[in-house]
């Protein structure tokens, strides 16, 4: 596959949870979850080819995290540290290089945003990334909230919305209408019933 966006050495791709729970099979399964790894294997590969940084993200929750149902949250157990459902999913073609973030590791506090609580925000200005480049899971919640935060940190941000996927497939347009309004550019939004 082509990748979608032309990378230069001040870009970085953050891939978003891209997490066996939330592929087809897991615990918190996102349709058509599995179907993007090799769109995002040809990102991750033009990334790494002009020189610019691949970040992937992943929930990081301990046994018991406060957004599980059975503390009171909205989600099943998913993403527990060191489980089979926490891993990268098997083809995501992660170069040994590519940044691992971790987020919603406390027992007391949850994060959708790959920035949230991470540090990454300072990490990339410190690298001198001018721009973020956003795909994966789920776009109507940790994607959207990872490209919203890249935004408010002051990086232009792009979202690939054909490389990510929602929860609810219904919330697509709404998610890239607000995601634009504030001032995220979204490449490949496909309106309707469909997935990102």
């Amino acid at each position: 596959m082509k990748p979608s966006v032309g990378y230069g050495q001040d870009d970085a791709l953050v891939v978003v949870d891209l997490q066996n729970d939330f592929c087809e099979g897991g615990a918190l399964a996102v349709a058509g979850g599995s179907a993007l790894v090799p769109g995002i294997n040809a990102e991750i590969a033009a990334a790494r080819a002009a020189g610019a940084l691949v970040i992937v993200s992943r929930d990081w929750h301990p046994v018991d995290h406060l957004s599980f149902s059975h503390r009171g949250g909205p989600w099943p157990v998913h993403c527990v540290q060191d489980t089979e459902g926490a891993a990268f999913h098997p083809d995501l073609a992660l170069p040994a290089d590519a940044i691992r973030v971790s987020k919603a590791c406390a027992f007391d506090a949850d994060a959708y945003s790959a920035f949230d609580g991470t540090g990454l925000g300072g990490y990339l200005r410190e690298r001198g990334i001018g721009r973020v480049v956003v795909c994966g899971l789920a776009l109507d919640v940790c994607v959207k909230a990872t490209a919203l935060e890249a935004c408010r940190e002051g990086f232009v941000t792009l979202l690939l919305a054909g490389l990510s996927a929602a929860v609810d497939p219904g919330t697509v347009e709404d998610v890239c209408s607000e995601l634009q309004a504030a001032g995220v550019e979204v490449m490949g939004e496909r309106k309707g019933e469909g997935r990102p």
